[in-house]
């Protein structure tokens, strides 16, 4: 049987067949060479059986390129590692603050903030000299949650009341430039539909087709602590607790590690890795 012919569980309980050319073009965008790429994509498709899921392949794929080219592997799971900045939200929230600090704005979350009518509390302020951003951030801890139309409106909604008030504390007396709803994963068709016609803003793992938020990891090189191999979920989540979200702070935050009972052969492991992945 082709591989090619071998259906497929998504996330969402959908099938489809499965499709070596998106599993290397994936690979590939990940960094591994070409090469390896098309062996680890050729080593899945020879393991492949009916009924398989997205996460199983993505498992399989992953424990091979692993052993073949170790940063590649951890930018492979960088999607993955999103959603395992859970179980609350906060976390994603602080690191899309991350990403626009590293565009060069001054950041603030969880803030409240009054519009024409009523207070809102914003998960993302952002602001520099020539522009004034606040941002809706939608985690999902599941591939198969998605930003609905639903929440859109309710968005849109916020950014009208938020437009048509006037800001101090962010600079000179200004107002709001752009309203963003941002999400770790996916919308449906019929939020993008709602805006695109509305003029919301959105940012979701692959939307829009350029400048989305896998975009922008790359773009600024902010990496969440989820994507180290060396340390464990539960470790990681202890990093989390700490407000340690980015896999750069790790050479800063030794003394915190030793605090949480992680040894010195583990600190140096996780070091080593953030160094390579999220050179500062």
């Amino acid at each position: 049987m082709s591989p090619n012919t071998i259906s497929v569980l998504k996330a969402d309980g959908t099938q489809e067949n499965f499709d070596q050319s998106k599993l290397l073009a994936s690979l590939e965008k990940s960094g591994a060479s070409k090469e390896v790429a098309t062996e680890v994509a050729e080593h899945v498709a020879r393991e492949l059986v009916g009924g398989i899921t997205t996460a199983d392949i993505y498992r399989h794929a992953f424990s091979v390129l692993h052993t073949k080219q170790k940063m590649a592997s951890v930018r492979y799971s960088l999607r993955r590692s999103l959603l395992a900045l859970g179980p609350t939200g906060f976390p994603f929230e602080k690191f899309v603050g991350e990403i626009y600090k590293r565009k060069g704005f001054t950041v603030l979350l969880d803030q409240m903030v009054w519009g024409r009518c009523v207070d809102h509390e914003m998960d993302v302020i952002a602001w520099n000299e020539s522009k004034l951003i606040m941002a809706e951030a939608k985690y999902h801890h599941e591939f198969a949650y998605k930003s609905d139309v639903k929440v859109a409106l309710y968005v849109k909604a916020r950014f009208d009341d938020l437009t048509l008030a006037t800001f101090t504390s962010y600079g000179p007396h200004r107002k709001l430039d752009e309203g963003w709803l941002i999400t770790n994963t996916k919308f449906t068709e019929k939020a993008i539909r709602y805006a695109e016609c509305s003029g919301v803003r959105l940012l979701g793992w692959n939307y829009p087709e350029k400048g989305n938020l896998h975009d922008l990891i790359e773009e600024t090189g902010v990496h969440p602590v989820t994507c180290l191999t060396t340390l464990t979920d539960k470790q990681k989540q202890q990093l989390m607790n700490e407000g340690i979200v980015l896999c750069e702070s790790i050479p800063k935050e030794k003394e915190k590690l030793r605090s949480l009972g992680f040894d010195e052969r583990l600190i140096a492991d996780a070091t080593s890795e953030s160094g390579l992945l999220c050179p500062v």
